[in-house]
C-alpha cells in the first residue's frame, strides 16, 4: 500500500473506529477513488463534439502559426505557403468556434427550455382566469338579445 492510503484511511479509520464503538483494525479503508458530484452537468453530445472538433482545429492552427512564424525567422522558402496555411487554418478555426456556439444556441432551442412559470406568471394566470370566468357568468346571466326584423339592415338579409 502507499503512503497516502496508510496514512489517510488509518487516521480516518481510528476517527470513525472511536466515534462508533469499533476498533481501529476494522475500519473501512477509503479507496483512492472518490466519486464526487460534477459541478456543471456534462454538455449535449452535439454540442460537445463540435467543441472537441473547435479544440483541435485551434491547436492545429496555433501549430502551423508557430511553426510559420520560426520559418520565417530562419528564412525559409516554406515560409510563404506555411503562413498562407495558417491564414486559412485562422478561417477555418474561426468557424469552428462559431459552430459550437451556433450548436449550443440551437441545442438550448430546441431542447432546453423548461417551462416553469414564475410565482409572479402564475399569479397573474390566475388573475386572469377568475375575470374570464366573470365575464363569462354575466354574458350568461344577461337578457337574451331578441333580434328586430323591421331594422335597418333588413333590406340586405341581415338582422
Amino acid at each position: 500500500m502507499s503512503r497516502y492510503e496508510d496514512g489517510g484511511a488509518a487516521a480516518l479509520g481510528s476517527q470513525r473506529g472511536a466515534q462508533d464503538g469499533r476498533g481501529a483494525g476494522d475500519a473501512d479503508r477509503r479507496g483512492l477513488w472518490v466519486e464526487e458530484p460534477a459541478r456543471r452537468r456534462r454538455m449535449p453530445d452535439p454540442v460537445r463534439a463540435s467543441a472537441v472538433r473547435a479544440v483541435l482545429i485551434v491547436a492545429l492552427t496555433l501549430i502551423q502559426a508557430t511553426v510559420s512564424f520560426f520559418l520565417t525567422l530562419t528564412g525559409s522558402w516554406l515560409a510563404f505557403p506555411m503562413a498562407l496555411g495558417a491564414v486559412a487554418g485562422i478561417v477555418v478555426a474561426t468557424w469552428g468556434v462559431l459552430d459550437v456556439w451556433i450548436t449550443r444556441q440551437m441545442w438550448n432551442q430546441r431542447y432546453g427550455v423548461v417551462s416553469e412559470p414564475s410565482s409572479t406568471a402564475r399569479r397573474l394566470r390566475r388573475e386572469e382566469r377568475r375575470a374570464a370566468r366573470a365575464a363569462r357568468g354575466e354574458r350568461k346571466a344577461a337578457p337574451v338579445r331578441i333580434p328586430r326584423e323591421d331594422g335597418p339592415l333588413a333590406a340586405f338579409g341581415r338582422r
